[in-house]
């Protein structure tokens, strides 16, 4: 089991009051699963993924992360887990603007302290890896809404993670890109990587293996996925 979430409440406090976000969810994913969790606006489902990324931490219950307890854990924990477990990919594509393609993507091995010649073997071989070895030293400017989120999903597998967590990636593309990428995730967790897909949309949610549902901070059975949709 890559992730066991038991029991979670996340509360929120607005002045005097307790706004309740997530009630009672409970999420167990196999390595090498591909899932997708969906849920409309307002549902909780951002909050989900940042338990999940270790981006905050629950009010109660237990979360653990390719066997590590997340609770209790410090800051400079938190980011060590991050980097070394998680790879993350945005909506909006976190690139940075002055850097080419490989420096984007070797990034988060600067900050796992790899040394500079690996750093950018392993990056280009990441951007290998998603079809863009001939648009390395390209910036983002340079390049399409569909390769920059080539390049995201690069860098967020050049560590070798063990989750790949995924936040409506096709949400700022055109129909056409929005498929070339899902079809990468598809043959990432072929290959074996196990994906997260945080989505508001069904046929998004309809690539991944197995789907749960959210709604009002609540997970929902399956069964209920035609009312979701």
């Amino acid at each position: 089991m890559i992730l066991e979430l038991d029991h979670i409440f996340k509360d929120y406090i607005q002045g005097k009051m307790t706004i309740p976000v997530l009630k009672d969810v409970t999420l167990h994913v196999e390595e090498g699963e591909y899932v997708a969790v969906m849920g409309p606006s307002g549902s909780g489902k951002t909050t989900l993924m940042n338990l999940i990324g270790c981006l905050d931490t629950p009010t109660s219950g237990s979360i653990r992360l390719a066997g590590e307890d997340l609770l209790h854990r410090n800051d400079r924990e938190m980011s060590r887990i991050r980097n070394r477990s998680i790879g993350f990919v945005f909506q909006s594509f976190n690139l940075l603007p002055r850097q080419s393609a490989l420096d984007n993507v070797a990034l988060p091995l600067l900050y796992a302290g790899v040394p500079r010649k690996e750093r950018r073997e392993r990056a280009a071989a990441a951007l290998t890896r998603v079809g863009l070895e001939e648009r390395m030293h390209f910036r983002p400017t340079q390049l399409s809404g569909g390769q920059k989120q080539r390049v995201a999903i690069a860098r967020a597998i050049v560590t070798g993670p063990a989750l790949l967590l995924a936040d409506e990636p096709t949400g700022a593309l055109d129909t056409a890109s929005g498929l070339q990428v899902m079809e990468l995730f598809q043959r990432l967790n072929e290959e074996g990587m196990t994906v997260i897909m945080i989505t508001h949309d069904p046929e998004i949610a309809a690539h991944a293996g197995r789907t749960v549902l959210i709604r009002d901070g609540v997970l929902s059975s399956p069964r209920r996925e035609e009312a979701l949709s």
